[in-house]
């Protein structure tokens, strides 16, 4: 199953989780600080909420995917129709271990294809193998 993950920058996260709870009437799988996120069934769609005092913004969109060969498979599609990705790598990014490849749309829009394989206690981004790397590669960065 794949499901369109939402990363959404909010003013006030307590007031934007209970917002979304009772919108998708559904808690958050993950609140961590300044970090929270949802795995909500109906419709299929993976919310991440981002705390972000300048202002609300998308942070990022995403799809989320089943296991690591989706992942390369969709980076694989991706530069077969000559989009710059980050190559895939495994990651701990958003309080998450996941697979995962980056790319932006020309406005700047980031989309991230992934698969979280655990969790993780921190935000920042690391990576911790290449999976398979891109000679022309996009910036990477993660979902904060």
């Amino acid at each position: 199953m794949s499901r369109l993950q939402l990363a959404l920058n909010v003013t006030n996260l307590d007031e934007a989780v209970a917002f979304y709870s009772r919108l998708f009437a559904t808690a958050p799988a993950k609140v961590k600080p300044g970090y929270a996120n949802f795995a909500i069934v109906d419709p299929p769609l993976k919310l991440v909420l981002f705390e972000a005092p300048q202002g609300a913004t998308i942070n990022h969109l995403g799809v989320e995917v089943d296991s690591a060969e989706e992942v390369v498979s969709a980076e694989r599609r991706l530069s077969q129709a000559q989009l710059k990705t980050t190559g895939v790598d495994e990651t701990i990014c958003c309080f998450a271990e996941k697979a995962e490849t980056w790319v932006a749309d020309p406005d700047g829009v980031r989309w991230e294809w992934y698969v979280k394989t655990g969790d993780a206690e921190q935000a920042h981004n690391t990576v911790v193998r290449s999976l398979e790397r891109q000679v022309e590669s996009a910036p990477s960065k993660c979902c904060a």
